[in-house]
């Protein structure tokens, strides 16, 4: 296995910096990589603590009225919308849930009843490991109450959007869709029952 020997803080901002790790692999490659991390210093980085238990962020996948809840957002990195399920980080001192209950409420307006799962469904993932150390958690759980915009963060450019079968089909053949979203989406169109996959 690789070992890293050095590891240096390329910049310090809030949600995102960037670190270089130095390594040499078996084969004896040494290699100087860059990873973009949510951690705010050289400790709390994954590959420090090799703890992989607690979800960097929450993504919720929900249903409306038998339409899945959905934010399509502008996205910085692809100067473009993205099709996503509404999500974000999770605060310090905040469990999975009680992120997912005050994402949901930020992003949409909407209430979230969770539903209760195996943790198996719920244990955080990485998102692009090739690049991050980034760990999402995907909640499930039904929307109720009005759509609004009023609690939403002004740096966020988001549209909510309520699909149905069909059009969640449309979205996946058509739009840009983020990863973690495509997959639980497609099952959506194609299982009777929104959640029969994980229940």
């Amino acid at each position: 296995m690789a070992k890293i020997f050095s590891i240096q803080k390329k910049t310090d901002e809030h949600f995102v910096n960037l670190y270089e790790f130095d390594g040499i692999n078996t084969k004896g490659h040494e290699s100087h990589y860059m990873v973009a991390t949510r951690a705010r210093s050289k400790e709390q980085l994954k590959a420090v603590t090799h703890d992989y238990s607690a979800a960097d962020a929450v993504v919720i996948y929900s249903i409306y009225n038998d339409q899945v809840v959905l934010v399509k957002q502008y996205r910085y990195p692809i100067d473009g919308a993205v099709y996503e399920f509404p999500a974000g980080l999770v605060e310090e001192g905040e469990t999975l849930h009680e992120a997912a209950v005050r994402e949901m409420k930020e992003e949409t307006g909407l209430e979230l009843k969770l539903l209760d799962v195996d943790p198996l469904y719920e244990k955080p993932r990485f998102t692009s490991v090739g690049m991050t150390d980034e760990t999402n958690a995907m909640v499930y759980g039904y929307a109720s109450g009005t759509i609004s915009d009023a609690f939403a963060e002004p740096s966020e450019e988001i549209e909510i959007v309520l699909a149905d079968r069909q059009e969640a089909r449309r979205i996946l053949e058509e739009e840009n869709v983020a990863l973690q979203t495509a997959y639980p989406l497609s099952r959506f169109v194609s299982d009777e029952a929104p959640f029969g996959f994980v229940q």
